[in-house]
């Protein structure tokens, strides 16, 4: 199997994925340039003899090569997670997400090219799509029009994956996350809701009216998707990931995290369905095509988040 590179895994989902591959039996070798992920995440792993950390810019080819060339084994998978988190400040400045959602895309398929690495697992995102209002999206629907910076740099990276599997790369999967809670949290609507409550417990603002409707899946149900295409055929494979059900509102978010951590909170909303720009307001996701090779997540989008309320306000307030 070889040696699991991971980039960007000094983030959320990286270190979800590094500890189920090192509970696998799997050797991990994890990277990360420390502008979003953070270090002590990782500290769990750290007496692990198959467990490794080099802090390294995944937008430089060269040093993601010259990582590889003193990992010690060959790798055999590589995991690129490595992106801008914060959809708002790549809006504010278009040049983040160019640097750390598509560089680190093309430094790492350099890298891959020159040390002839044999499988890229890339976490991509349903922002690529654009705002398709009502209408169930899947992984075939067009045109692909996305509204923020980090959607189009996404989809810009797939695009370089595509030309790289035709020209050098043996093999890619492509993951369309949807939105994806659990713990360690970093970011997300849950997160901010927690740390704006622990700040005044009397008041939640929130962004937009409450409307906007998404679907959401706990990150331990994105890892054994992750690990479930993987293992399937095909040279390069394109997959949307979430929950069978249509998700649930920015209201009952906001209600559910104002029950747990602040009962006696009011909720202030703002106007408009859209909490930032590039936020899209609503959207059906279909998972047809992965339920259909056999995988189905455990939880549904309200199961998903009253476990990670419970884990984020357990990480953020002690309760």
């Amino acid at each position: 199997m070889g040696l699991h590179l991971i980039c960007g895994g000094a983030g959320f989902v990286g270190v979800n994925l590094a500890r189920r591959l090192l509970a696998d039996g799997e050797s991990v070798l994890a990277v990360d340039d420390l502008s979003r992920g953070r270090r002590e995440l990782l500290a769990e792993f750290d007496s692990n003899p198959n467990f490794a950390f080099n802090r390294v810019d995944c937008a430089s080819a060269d040093a993601v090569l010259a990582t590889i060339k003193d990992a010690g084994e060959p790798v055999g998978h590589l995991w690129h997670m490595a992106a801008n988190s914060d959809i708002p400040a790549g809006v504010a400045d278009p040049c983040i997400d160019l640097e750390r959602t598509f560089l680190t895309t093309f430094g790492v398929l350099q890298a891959m090219r020159h040390a002839r690495i044999p499988e890229l697992h890339f976490a991509s995102s349903s922002a690529i799509y654009g705002d398709f209002g009502e209408v169930e999206i899947h992984e075939d629907i067009g045109p692909l029009e996305p509204i923020s910076n980090y959607g189009a740099m996404k989809l810009a990276s797939e695009a370089q994956i595509r030309a790289a599997i035709e020209a050098y790369l043996p093999r890619a999967d492509v993951f369309r996350f949807p939105n994806v809670i659990g713990v360690p949290a970093t970011h997300g609507v849950i997160w901010d809701f927690v740390r704006k409550l622990k700040a005044t417990p009397e008041r939640l603002d929130v962004l937009g009216d409450g409307s906007q409707q998404k679907a959401y899946l706990h990150v331990d149900d994105l890892i054994e998707a992750m690990l479930h295409i993987s293992r399937l055929e095909g040279r390069y494979k394109v997959f949307n990931i979430g929950p069978v059900d249509a998700g649930v509102t920015v209201r009952a978010i906001a209600e559910t995290v104002r029950d747990r951590v602040a009962p006696a909170a009011v909720i202030a909303y703002g106007e408009g369905n859209r909490g930032w720009v590039g936020d899209v307001p609503r959207f059906r996701y279909s998972v047809s095509k992965l339920t259909a090779t056999g995988w189905t997540p455990k939880l549904g989008s309200e199961g998903a988040l009253r476990k990670a309320i419970a884990e984020i306000a357990l990480q953020e307030i002690g309760a």
